[in-house]
Formats: structure tokens, C-alpha cells, sequence
């Protein structure tokens, strides 16, 4: 009998009423361990999800050079936000010489931090080549401002300076847009790039992508991986049941191109991991592995993440319905 969306929702709610007045922090532990639980196969195919911080990646890479592995895919949605993440130091460029015809007075940057009171995020402003001015972003979306009496600039840079994750979270800096004048606005898809680190061209990205999966490829390829043995595949847009369309996306590729797989192994981060690996496996069909990154944006002092924990358990019987079908 196929369930109504309606029926899974309802059944999804209600036990995981009876998983919060249960948990408590022993239980809570055991089921953190359950859901990050690394299960690795023999693979030639490592899937990376789109939306794993920098440091992730790295060990994507490790892991890739280690394997036997003849492909990275990089899965994840089409983009819904009007903001990058910058989530390292490095620098947000924006070439703005075609907007030189009427001289420039006002720069102004709409960003936000993740984090809010001490741990926020904290930018300068470039202007052709100089620092001209520093910020501290708060949480909530804001368009930082500065008066420029100097030549109209060839580009504006946003620098992030102090990326740090630990037990209160992840610092990322977001950015829209800058707007010149208060009146000319120039959004970062398709007018900006992205330099990693230092200000040395040597980890660029350009940012002309619009899904996590088309991101993450770049990053990979900044950071040394061929870009010949790297595939994005981005599913479609959606709010809700994103790592199933992801599954979906890669299956539709899968079976278009004939793709011979002996083994699929998904690089996720801590307690997501089994959801996406039982998604991932129900849907392909194919031997798949998991491999669990250690979540440090979401855990505390005791490497534990009680809120997310909660979350993902509702989320991994949720799944455990809808994937009935499949």
C-alpha cells in the first residue's frame, strides 16, 4: 500500500514525538554513533555532497589519491540563495571597470555573518588594491557602506579574515552584492570571483555555477584534483527531500550515460551520513558505501550534536517512509 504524503508526514511527526521524550543524553550518544557510522566498499565512483565545507573536501581528496577510485561526483541542488558563502578566509573579487562611466562616490557590500555576537564575521573592504575600510557582519542582512573619493575602481574586493570553526559553529561570511551609488547593483553570480587564501590566482574560482554540486566541482579542481576525473550533477530545485532528488539526479546520469559502476562510496559529515547513505543505496541500486566526516560545524565539547541528532533521527524515519517505494 503506497502512503500519501500526508499519512508519512503524520507518522514521521509522531514517532519522532516519542524519540524527544525519550532522549536523553546516553541515548542520544548511542544514536549520534548509529547515524555517523562510516561504511565503506569496494568502489571506483566517490560521491562528494555539494554542500561540505573546505576543510571536507580535503579529505575527499585524501580519500580519493588513496582509493582506487576512477571518478568524483559532486551532487547537490540548484542553488535558491542570492548569497555566496564565503566559508574560508580568502577574497570575493568584483571587476567593476564597465561600470565606470559615472564616477563612483559610494560603495556599498549587503552581506551577513552565520554567526552572530563575538563569533561574527569579520571583512575588509578593498578598492583597487588598497584597504579602505573594515566590518564586523551581524546575522542579519545588512549593506555595509563606505564614501570613495578617489578614481573610479577597477574592482572591489571583500576579503574574509577570520574564518574559524569550533564548538560555537562555523564563522562563514555571506555576500549578495555590492551596489555603487546606491543605485547600481552588481550580484556576485556572474560578476565576481572567488580567490581561496591568498590573494595569489592560484585557487580561483569563477562564480558562474548555480547549483552546490557545479561548486564544489571548482573547488575540487582548485585544489589540485584533474578536472577531467571530476563530474557535477546537480538535481532540480526543491525545499524539501533534497538529498533524495540528489540520489535521483545521479541515477537518471547513471542510466543515460551506461555508466559501468562496481561500487559507490558518499563522503557526507556526521550525522546525515546514514540518511544519505540509505538513500542513496535504496535508489541506485548499486553497492554503496558511506563514509562519516567528523561534523565539527554542529557538535559540542563532547563531540556531540544533541540538536542536530534529534533532527536527523526525524529525518532518517521520515526517509525510511518515502524510500518505501523505491
Amino acid at each position: 500500500m503506497k502512503l500519501s504524503k500526508q499519512i508519512k508526514l503524520v507518522i514521521a511527526f509522531v514517532i519522532s514525538g516519542f524519540l524527544f521524550i525519550l532522549f536523553a543524553p546516553p541515548l542520544t550518544r548511542e544514536v549520534a554513533y548509529f547515524l555517523s557510522n562510516t561504511e565503506k566498499v569496494d568502489a571506483d565512483i566517490l560521491v562528494v555532497e555539494g554542500w561540505l565545507g573546505y576543510d571536507d573536501l580535503k579529505t575527499a581528496i585524501d580519500e580519493f589519491n588513496s582509493g582506487e577510485y576512477k571518478l568524483i561526483i559532486t551532487t547537490g541542488i540548484k542553488s535558491t540563495t542570492d548569497y555566496f558563502n564565503i566559508n574560508t578566509d580568502g577574497f570575493l573579487i568584483f571587476n567593476t571597470v564597465r561600470y565606470n562611466s559615472v564616477p563612483v562616490k559610494k560603495i556599498g557590500i549587503k552581506a551577513k555573518s552565520e554567526l552572530g555576537g563575538e563569533n561574527c564575521a569579520h571583512f575588509n573592504l578593498w578598492i583597487n588594491d588598497s584597504i579602505v575600510a573594515g566590518f564586523v557582519a551581524g546575522k542579519k542582512k545588512h549593506i555595509y557602506s563606505v564614501d570613495w573619493n578617489g578614481p573610479s575602481p577597477d574592482s572591489v574586493m571583500i576579503q574574509f579574515d577570520n574564518d574559524l570553526m569550533g564548538i560555537f559553529g562555523d564563522r562563514n561570511l555571506y555576500v549578495s552584492e555590492i551596489i555603487l551609488n546606491d543605485k547600481t547593483t552588481i550580484p556576485f553570480l556572474n560578476n565576481s570571483i572567488y580567490d581561496i587564501g591568498k590573494l595569489d590566482n592560484r585557487h580561483r574560482i569563477v562564480n558562474n555555477m548555480r547549483s552546490n554540486s557545479e561548486l564544489t566541482a571548482k573547488r575540487l579542481v582548485s585544489l589540485g584534483v584533474d578536472s577531467s576525473k571530476i563530474m557535477a550533477i546537480p538535481g532540480n530545485r526543491v525545499r524539501i527531500n533534497r538529498t533524495l532528488n540528489s540520489a535521483l539526479a545521479l541515477r537518471n546520469w547513471i542510466e543515460k550515460t551506461g555508466l559501468k559502476v562496481r561500487g559507490i562510496n558518499i563522503i557526507s559529515s556526521g550525522t546525515h551520513s546514514r540518511r544519505t547513505g540509505m538513500t542513496f543505496r535504496k535508489v541506485l541500486h548499486l553497492n554503496t558505501g558511506i563514509i562519516a566526516l567528523n561534523d565539527r560545524k554542529h557538535t559540542g565539547a563532547d563531540g556531540i550534536g544533541y540538536l542536530k541528532t534529534l533532527r536527523e533521527s526525524i529525518a532518517f524515519i521520515y526517509y525510511s517512509i518515502i524510500l518505501i517505494p523505491y
